[in-house]
């Protein structure tokens, strides 16, 4: 079996890349960067393709395709996150006609304006959301969609469907992460830790090995569509998941909780200080990640488990004192 697997060079991709090599599988890595240190794909080929810029030539035939690849920041300009999520995921479907297409997407596509409670996979993708990122993602999981009904333009090689599985983590973690964590222990300020709500509310959190498991059963399992969440074994609770990374990262600081509706005010203003002086960082609170702090972001996983046969393991930051840097 031969496996594509493009946004190598990131962190989902990587982790994707060593599973299926260390499972014996031929496995092809394509990234954005010229290059990448061979142990990060563990010696698979690796090419370097933007696919916001066209299809790959020459591009082998493959078996399955991973579509790792896409922004995983939640500010910026809206061409660019269209361009990267969506235009890139229709040019990797355009890539390989014939290949089971696994995309890796992700819990934004949820309606971000509520609460989501154990939200199963027919309630997205929304129609309305707070930025490019999810607007963006939404798209190019309908565009997967389309094809996965024969709507599309890229086909399976037969009569029929096309072979896509949709799976959605939230909030991915673990060696390697340079976005999560790093974020959060950012909003450390001496002895606090700076969050929103009152830390009671759940969340879904995925592990990046819980969703290398999820992306080698899609790719490599006899099931050839559907949508999956894939999440850690069960939700925590903010407060919980926050005194854990504290804990493991040896900081001595405590989660002190702000109520949302201030900060959600805060933070709008904060983004259109942003915009108006065209800074291109992002602000240090934005909407976004206010929504997904204040309340329940939790997801059913029953159909990964029951249907591909995921077995998850429970939330763990053990190991964090490790690879993250270390807090200033």
């Amino acid at each position: 079996m031969r496996v594509a697997v493009t946004g190598a060079s990131g962190f989902v991709g990587g982790a994707v890349c060593r599973a299926l090599v260390e499972h014996g599988i031929d496995t092809r890595a394509y990234g954005r960067r010229a290059a990448v240190d061979p142990g990060h794909v563990a010696g698979a080929p690796y090419r370097s393709w933007d696919l916001t810029r066209g299809t790959l030539r020459d591009a082998p035939v493959v078996d399955a395709v991973v579509h790792c690849a896409g922004s995983v920041t939640d500010w910026g300009p809206v061409p660019e996150f269209f361009s990267t999520n969506l235009t890139g995921t229709r040019n990797a479907l355009a890539t390989f006609p014939g290949a089971r297409f696994v995309h890796v997407s992700t819990a934004s596509v949820y309606d971000p304006h509520r609460p989501t409670v154990m939200a199963k996979e027919d309630e997205a993708p929304a129609a309305r959301h707070l930025n490019a990122y999810g607007a963006s993602k939404a798209a190019a999981e309908r565009a997967v969609l389309a094809v996965m009904r024969g709507h599309g333009r890229t086909r399976w090689r037969g009569p029929g469907r096309r072979e896509a599985l949709i799976l959605r983590p939230h909030a991915v973690y673990g060696p390697g992460d340079t976005t999560l964590l790093p974020r959060v222990l950012s909003s450390v300020r001496g002895p606090v830790l700076l969050a929103v709500g009152n830390g009671r509310q759940r969340v879904s959190l995925t592990s990046i090995g819980n969703l290398v498991q999820g992306c080698l059963l899609a790719a490599c399992g006899p099931v050839g569509s559907g949508v999956f969440n894939i999440t850690d074994a069960e939700p925590v609770t903010l407060d919980g998941a926050l005194r854990a990374v504290l804990s493991e990262r040896g900081v001595r600081a405590r989660p002190v909780y702000l109520p949302a509706r201030p900060v959600r005010g805060l933070a709008a203003a904060a983004e259109g200080a942003f915009l108006l002086a065209r800074r291109p960082e992002p602000p240090r609170l934005t909407r976004y990640a206010v929504g997904h702090l204040a309340v329940e972001r939790t997801l059913d996983i029953t159909a990964a488990r029951t249907i591909l046969g995921y077995k998850p393991e429970e939330t763990d930051f053990t190991g964090a004192a490790t690879w993250l840097p270390p807090v200033r």
